[in-house]
């Protein structure tokens, strides 16, 4: 995702009925945690314990033009967090991280992901939704970057500038942006996306070796639907990669968001295998956001919108697509707003981050006993085996790589 583009940053304005699905059944949820400042990522840790990002809510600081909002800035603060949550408690343990946002608390960058090494080590993967040359603007800080943190402490040494990279390489040469959204620990190699560079990166846990790995391609409207109506010209969206997901083959499986308009029915989930190339392993979804998979093989999929953002609705959905291609919607609406993120716990229970584009309303769910019709495959195309707000409109762009 790039310049000039709706302010999903963290994607803010939502979405009701998705193209091609049936309405499912109310599936029962429990809320967990509450009062977060838009939740993103979250994980279980080795403790047993669920911990979630709070990307905060910007500052009174310096500020860098927002990419998604004209005449706007985005401006800094140090109310980035981490949020512990077990034992029916919920408590932040990782405080001061660097946050930018619109002065109202919105379109929100900052930490966006959390994943655990095999040695119980935390690594953050912290946004920054603007282009890396007014990053020096705000000081000296980690937007755009990896982290590794010390929860006993409050402390965090960086790790990776991926922002850095953007503006070094820019890999996809499209408009320079970069957002760091999601990781993955693999030994001592840290996976991640990018949903402003449009890029999925390696690089050691020690920082060595940082390289793009693949880039998600962009996709060419035929007949694109604006606010203002349908249009007969041929219109270029963004991919906006959100997540990456290892599949139970070895390959990475990418969740995608795509930029403005933010077509229905337009998002794929992309797989790439040994030789680097992104393939659309299945589509027909509309804004996603997150990826995981069960033990069993079977494919959860988040969708933060079910239709396109500029239309207001704020109902998301969770869908479970088994490893004969099956899709079954689980949650849709009913409570679940713009969630953001989603993991599976070891009793099975997904849990989910709820209004992940609010300010201080940010939730954990955990849906229970959920009840689910089956969805058509019509639109499913399987290329291997099971193995991945604030809105502003612009005219033209890209979703600034979910901020808020």
């Amino acid at each position: 995702m790039k310049l000039n583009q709706f302010g999903i940053t963290f994607l803010s304005v939502c979405i009701a009925a998705f193209s091609g699905m049936r309405a499912a059944e109310a599936a029962s949820f429990s809320v967990v945690a509450d009062g977060l400042d838009n939740p993103r990522g979250l994980t279980f840790g080795p403790d047993g314990s669920l911990y979630v990002t709070e990307a905060g809510t910007g500052g009174s600081g310096a500020c860098v033009p927002s990419p998604s909002v004209e005449n706007q800035s985005l401006c800094y603060g140090t109310t980035g967090a981490v949020t512990k949550i077990g034992d029916g408690t919920q408590k932040r343990i990782l405080t001061g991280l660097p946050s930018l946002a619109l002065s109202d608390g919105t379109d929100t960058a900052g930490p966006q992901d959390i994943k655990f090494d095999a040695a119980g080590k935390p690594y953050i993967a912290v946004g920054y939704g603007s282009n890396p040359t007014f990053r020096a603007t705000l000081g000296n800080t980690d937007l755009g970057k990896i982290i590794t943190a010390n929860f006993n402490t409050n402390s965090w040494t960086s790790v990776a500038d991926l922002a850095n990279y953007e503006l070094a390489n820019n890999p996809d040469k499209g408009d320079v942006i970069s957002n760091p959204f999601s990781l993955l620990l693999q030994g001592n190699n840290i996976v991640a996306v990018d949903a402003g560079a449009n890029d999925l990166f390696s690089v050691g846990t020690d920082g060595s070796n940082l390289k793009a790995i693949a880039t998600i391609p962009r996709q060419t409207l035929t007949n694109p639907v604006f606010p203002s109506g349908a249009s007969s010209s041929p219109f270029q969206i963004q991919a906006v990669p959100t997540n990456v997901a290892k599949g139970p083959d070895g390959a990475y499986y990418i969740s995608q968001l795509t930029g403005f308009p933010f077509p229905e029915g337009k998002a794929n989930i992309y797989r790439i295998g040994s030789d680097g190339k992104p393939t659309v392993y299945t589509d027909g979804f509309t804004q996603l956001t997150d990826l995981a998979f069960d033990p069993q093989g079977n494919l959860y999929a988040l969708q933060y919108a079910n239709q396109s953002l500029w239309k207001g609705n704020l109902d998301g959905s969770v869908i479970k697509i088994a490893t004969d291609g099956t899709r079954t919607t689980l949650l849709s609406g009913n409570g679940l707003e713009s969630p953001t993120a989603l993991t599976i716990g070891a009793d099975g229970a997904i849990y989910v981050t709820n209004r992940g584009d609010r300010r201080g309303q940010g939730q954990v769910l955990k849906i229970e006993n959920p009840k689910s019709v089956p969805e058509s495959t019509s639109t499913f195309s399987l290329l291997a085996l099971v193995g991945t707000a604030s809105v502003t409109l612009l005219q033209k762009g890209k979703a600034t790589g979910l901020k808020n």
